[in-house]
């Protein structure tokens, strides 16, 4: 800091000379910080191409070099932080959403990507927070009333859930996911009339959507309504034919209608697709014992109890009693 003895700071010559040295001073250092922010400004906007087109690396390169020049541009933390997300790196995701909040607490956006974040670290709380604090800001953002209630659901709060999809879609009737969401949380509630409601407006909107045709598969299969189960299960398999589980779930459909061969064959598919299937293996062992077939069906037990041992639990007193297989150890 500049100072100067008293009787050179009122009209003396020596203060003539440093006054408009200050100012240019002063200037020169208005004028190198207006600079430095457009070049932050610069490396930002080039970062926002960068990204668009794919170059993840050359963006994030981009936003670290307008975070020097800058380091309080806000929006640059947050597409930093969802480059992180899309490379994994949750922990820093999070902390770049923070720091883009500590600068912008008014960031809707920063509050809503945290609470994704948080949502998939399984720390629903946190993330009950930062889409409530999303809500706050933009009242009618449907897609945080959404995501609120996926981690209302994760905590068990089934009905805090279906107040938020509900709250959802009536501020965005077009929203799939909170119908299907929806038709999830009336599932798990049993409460089957309304889940088929809720994902057949879900597939009304998305005709592609596998996991609403198993979903709602399921709850037919439940309502004992076969032949609407049996039409989604084998839609859910013409639109994602290597979807092992649709298989296991078709061949239950046809195991309970005692088409015994369509059963096989489905559980068969499952094991194609997932060799690793242990159930699927222990399934088709059940029906092939009510076939007749002991030996394809000890073969098929044996090959559960490698891939599970767990399985023996639930599976071990038929195959001992029905097939003579001794236990471990025996």
């Amino acid at each position: 800091m500049l100072s100067f003895p008293i009787n050179q700071c009122t009209d003396g010559p020596a203060w003539r000379h440093v006054y408009p040295l200050l100012l240019i001073i002063l200037a020169f250092s208005v004028v190198t910080e207006a600079q430095t922010l457009k070049r932050a400004a610069d490396y930002y906007n080039r970062g926002l191409q960068r990204q668009d087109q794919g170059d993840i690396e050359g963006a994030l390169a981009d936003y670290e070099e307008a975070l020097r020049l800058n380091p309080n541009l806000a929006s640059a933390y947050n597409n930093r932080a969802n480059i992180k997300l899309s490379k994994g790196d949750l922990d820093g995701a999070i902390a770049d959403y923070s720091k883009a909040l500590a600068i912008d607490p008014k960031s809707v956006e920063a509050y809503f990507n945290r609470g994704v974040v948080c949502l998939r670290k399984g720390n629903y709380a946190r993330a009950i927070a930062d889409f409530t604090s999303s809500i706050e800001i933009v009242p009618e953002f449907a897609m945080a009333y959404n995501n609120r209630g996926n981690a209302r659901k994760g905590q068990g709060d089934t009905e805090g859930a279906i107040s938020d999809y509900t709250k959802a879609i009536e501020l965005h009737p077009q929203l799939t996911e909170a119908y299907y969401n929806r038709g999830a949380a009336f599932q798990n509630k049993g409460l089957l009339d309304e889940a088929v409601h809720d994902y057949s407006q879900a597939l009304e909107l998305a005709p592609n959507l596998v996991d609403a045709y198993i979903n709602r598969g399921q709850v037919r299969q439940s309502k004992k309504d076969f032949s609407g189960a049996m039409a989604d299960y084998s839609k859910a398999i013409e639109l994602k034919p290597n979807d092992a589980g649709t298989y296991y779930a078709r061949a239950t459909l046809r195991q309970a209608n005692e088409d015994l061969d369509g059963a096989v064959e489905d559980y068969s598919r499952a094991i194609v697709v997932d060799p690793a299937y242990a159930t699927a293996y222990a399934s088709r062992a059940v029906v092939r014992t009510l076939q007749g077939k002991n030996a394809e069906a000890v073969g098929d037990f044996e090959s559960a109890f490698r891939l599970d041992p767990a399985l023996r639990e639930t599976f071990g007193e038929f195959s001992e009693k029905r097939l003579g297989m001794k236990p471990p150890n025996q």
